[in-house]
């Protein structure tokens, strides 16, 4: 661990980067099991905030794997790590008066507990959406054929299947993708979002 550093803080504060861009950032923190929708409703939520003149970045958990976190497995010592960096850089977003889109897995309640606790440490709302989708039916989508693989002893701890996934006990917004559209999930968290005047649309 690093010990010879200090803290810079910039000369730019998040209030001028607010009045700049004309809406505060936050991070919109959708969980779920794999297949659950998770992507899905995070890349219409991004499309539709960006069109009403939100600044929006969608961080996905594959994505992610490819560069930032390459060196992570999926034991749960990988996945903890896995979820602590990507919130950290979803509160840089935040700080810089975006709003981050994460769409993770994130199983452990604990890890989501700590990146909410880091961004509301510093002043920054974090707004957690349970994508719930029972396991048998993520298993009956399973685009990417993992759940198939997972069954067959080809993945290990695979979430829903040979790892836990351990939901929310409060989260903010819930979304049932089995039988929601993805345009009924993304007008329910915005519903949220303008409730709690996080947001301001244009129209």
């Amino acid at each position: 661990m690093a010990t010879n550093i200090t803290f810079h803080p910039g000369s730019v504060t998040r209030d001028e980067r607010t009045k700049f861009l004309g809406h505060q950032g936050m991070t919109i923190w959708l969980t779920g099991l794999s297949a659950s929708g998770k992507s899905t409703i995070a890349c219409a939520l991004e499309q539709y905030l960006l069109q009403n003149g939100i600044t929006s970045y969608r961080l996905d958990g594959d994505n992610v794997r490819f560069g930032l976190n390459s060196d992570l497995g999926f034991s749960e010592k990988d996945r903890n790590e896995n979820i602590r960096r990507i919130g950290h850089v979803a509160k840089l977003f935040a700080d810089a008066s975006v709003v981050s889109i994460t769409s993770f897995i994130s199983p452990y309640r604990k890890d989501r507990d700590q990146a909410r606790e880091a961004h509301n440490k510093d002043g920054l709302p974090f707004i957690e959406v349970l994508v719930d989708c029972p396991v048998e039916v993520a298993e009956q989508r399973d685009p990417k054929g993992l759940y198939k693989r997972a069954r067959a002893g080809e993945i290990k701890e695979f979430t829903g299947i040979s790892a836990p996934y351990e939901a929310p006990l409060a989260p903010e917004v819930v979304v049932s993708s089995h039988n929601m559209s993805t345009e009924q999930s993304v007008e329910k968290i915005v519903a949220y979002l303008q409730e709690k005047n996080l947001i301001h649309l244009n129209n």
